[in-house]
């Protein structure tokens, strides 16, 4: 039996990781005798270590010709790259497997986020992805995203907030990579005091301090789980919440994964760049300014507005995340 080798890489970060799932899970079921390989980074492990469609996890060490000893011992027939950076290229230089990759469509941002031309394709970067494996014959099999959470890492509901969540409730999402993708902080609290349901606030150990002032200012409907859970059990909660708010974050393409219904709200990047959720629940909305001369501003993000005025999350409409949030 000829066992075909792959090598898929993705260095970063949660959400682009997750979002190269259907591209593992096409190779793994639709390649004949296909043998899947990842490679990462090792402080993004968590989001992969549980994925039944990978084979073997290779992580990028500093020792730069050591990695490469390693992969070379595998003999890869071919290496799909879902990164595209100097790294990857240093990789499949020596290597030198048959590789295939996406296109980063940089121009077209460049574009848009400069001269605000939209030249930008209306394609998910899902299907870019996907588009690399073409030649193997891969199709779209429309299941979506995968987000795989080990027995040890769900975490018990009833248990760990035994007094607030007898109907439910809804997991937001406030933190994030970049100040100018996140709502601010006096919005965040507007709106959780007109939720009329649970909420848990989801966010790293970086937003513990956010998380207890939104805590403090709104009613007891309201718990501040921001730095308590791992990665992954953050995700088991976003997975049984009955909805998600979130900013362009991993956690919102992971309740993309579990087909959650999502408000999505969007600051100084746009949906348009490919980055939205994933065929998530078929109620999910965007949240977005629209017409705003200076958005995008950026294809990544600022730690502050350029302009200063921070409409593009300033001005979003509250009221109809509170009316999507309450049905």
């Amino acid at each position: 039996m000829l066992i075909v080798k792959f090598l898929i890489i993705r260095f970063s970060s949660i959400g682009d990781i997750v979002l190269t799932t259907p591209v593992i899970r096409a190779l793994k079921q639709q390649v004949e005798n296909a043998e899947v390989h990842f490679l990462t980074k090792n402080q993004y492990l968590t989001v992969v270590e549980n994925n039944a469609y990978i084979d073997k996890i290779h992580l990028l060490k500093k020792d730069f010709s050591e990695l490469i000893s390693e992969l070379k011992k595998e003999h890869f027939h071919y290496i799909i790259d879902l990164h595209k950076n100097l790294r990857t290229f240093r990789v499949k230089n020596k290597l030198r497997k048959v590789s295939f990759s996406f296109d980063k469509i940089n121009y077209e941002k460049w574009l848009i986020v400069n001269l605000k031309k939209n030249k930008l394709p209306e394609k998910h970067i899902v299907e870019r992805y996907l588009d690399c494996t073409k030649v193997f014959d891969t199709k779209n099999d429309g299941k979506g995203l995968d987000y795989f959470i080990s027995e040890l890492d769900k975490v018990d509901i009833k248990s760990s907030f035994p007094d607030l969540f007898h109907n439910g409730y809804i997991a937001f999402v406030i933190g994030a990579q970049h100040y100018t993708k996140k709502i601010p902080l006096d919005i965040i609290i507007k709106i959780c005091k007109k939720i009329n349901k649970a909420i848990i606030i989801l966010g790293g150990k970086e937003d513990v301090g956010e998380g207890e002032q939104i805590d403090k200012a709104t009613d007891n409907n309201v718990f501040n789980a921001c730095g308590k859970f791992s990665l992954n059990q953050s995700a088991s909660i976003v997975e049984q919440a009955k909805l998600v708010i979130s900013h362009d974050t991993g956690l919102m393409h992971i309740a993309a994964a579990f087909k959650k219904k999502i408000v999505s709200v969007w600051g100084n990047t746009i949906p348009q760049f490919g980055m939205y959720p994933y065929l998530p629940q078929k109620d999910s909305k965007i949240i977005e300014v629209e017409n705003l001369k200076c958005r995008p501003c950026s294809k990544i993000g600022f730690s502050k507005c350029p302009k200063k005025h921070f409409k593009c999350m300033r001005e979003i409409n509250i009221d109809k995340i509170i009316e999507i949030t309450n049905e």
